[in-house]
């Protein structure tokens, strides 16, 4: 029970299917009141309110000791590294599917249901990881890493409803989440500016922003702060070149402190058809073979784009039909087979100029 409607719609779904069920709270941030207002209080009321009115027990537990060893620790190295690492992957994998799994079971659970949009089915004695028929909302990409321990214990009510649908169900329940705002970002940071964030546990280290044939068009507070293909907060408008064509992030260089850009939503330095991604997991506990013909997706909410990939043990390479925009080392690419997730890998490099191919 996380205090939003989803989770809210998924315990009163379960509620009417006859399970037995009781809420669990995690809390896997320590909020500092003196950056303003503690989210998880007031996430934690609105559990508290809506399993009173289900008339369930709420149990809490605090797994922010767990969450720093083994997600925020990875999400501070890997920006180090000059790489965008994606905390939610790992958050599931370690924390929701393994420690909040092993805490409901001591209260008593024999599953977990949360309110994620996927969907899970079994075949021939193995468990599968479907896409949410609410294909605006399915969060699969996020869930990729799980496998079939966690898929077997795990429960996702929402997985066949529209976002809309689940609204009208909370507001038809009196549940006071029922238009709360969704949580969007990364969730340790909220509604906190992200690079004053950063800067709090990466020091600043101002360098120059360079057009990919040397010119300098600007100065950076940390190459750290940026992600390719971003847009916003470069702060050199329409300088040099093409008038008027905003300016992206096309590549970063810790080693020199230098952060490439280019003018043009469209421009090759973005570009890349190859990919190399490391750590794979599948959902099926298996690679399936050493050649692959499937879509992937190398960011959320990507439409999925046909590729081969040639696996590798723990990692592969990613050949790609059409041209791919800002593929970006450190977030996932993920396999589809239709609408069956069959597992990903973190991406460490690509075919784009700054993509560390040829590095």
């Amino acid at each position: 029970m996380s205090g939003g409607v989803d989770s809210s719609v998924a315990a009163l779904l379960l509620q009417r299917s006859g399970a037995a069920i009781a809420g669990l709270f995690m809390q896997n941030w320590e909020e500092d009141d003196r950056k303003g207002p503690c989210r998880a209080d007031e996430d934690r009321k609105d559990a508290v309110a809506v399993c009173a009115k289900l008339g369930i027990p709420l149990y809490a537990r605090n797994f922010s000791a767990e969450y720093w060893d083994q997600v925020f620790a990875h999400f501070l190295d890997e920006y180090r590294r000059g790489r965008t690492p994606n905390p939610d992957v790992l958050c599931n994998r370690e924390i929701k599917f393994k420690t909040f799994l092993d805490h409901a079971r001591a209260l008593g659970a024999d599953k977990i249901a949360t309110g994620h949009y996927a969907r899970v089915d079994e075949v021939d004695g193995r468990w599968r990881l479907l896409r949410a028929r609410d294909k605006g909302k399915d969060q699969t990409y996020f869930l990729h890493a799980l496998g079939q321990h966690a898929l077997a214990a795990a429960v996702f009510p929402l997985g066949e409803l529209q976002k809309n649908e689940v609204r009208r169900i909370a507001r038809e329940a009196g549940f006071a989440t029922h238009d709360k705002k969704d949580s969007t970002g990364i969730c340790f940071i909220g509604e906190r500016d992200f690079r004053a964030f950063l800067s709090e546990y990466i020091p600043a280290q101002p360098g120059l922003m360079q057009t990919p044939d040397g010119i300098t068009v600007g100065e950076h507070p940390g190459v750290f702060y940026f992600t390719l293909g971003q847009r916003s907060g470069l702060r050199i408008g329409g300088r040099r070149g093409a008038e008027g064509e905003p300016w992206y992030v096309v590549g970063k260089d810790v080693a020199t402190n230098v952060l490439y850009v280019a003018q043009g939503n469209a421009n090759h330095w973005l570009h890349s058809r190859k990919l190399a991604a490391s750590g794979l997991s599948w959902v099926a506990g298996v690679a399936p073979g050493t050649q692959l013909r499937c879509v992937a997706m190398t960011r959320y909410r990507q439409d999925a784009q046909a590729c081969h990939v040639e696996i590798n043990g723990d990692a592969c390479v990613v050949l790609f039909d059409q041209p791919q925009r800002a593929v970006t080392p450190g977030q996932s690419v993920v396999f589809y087979d239709g609408d069956a997730c069959l597992g990903g890998g973190v991406i460490d490099r690509c075919d784009a100029p700054f993509g560390g191919w040829h590095a």
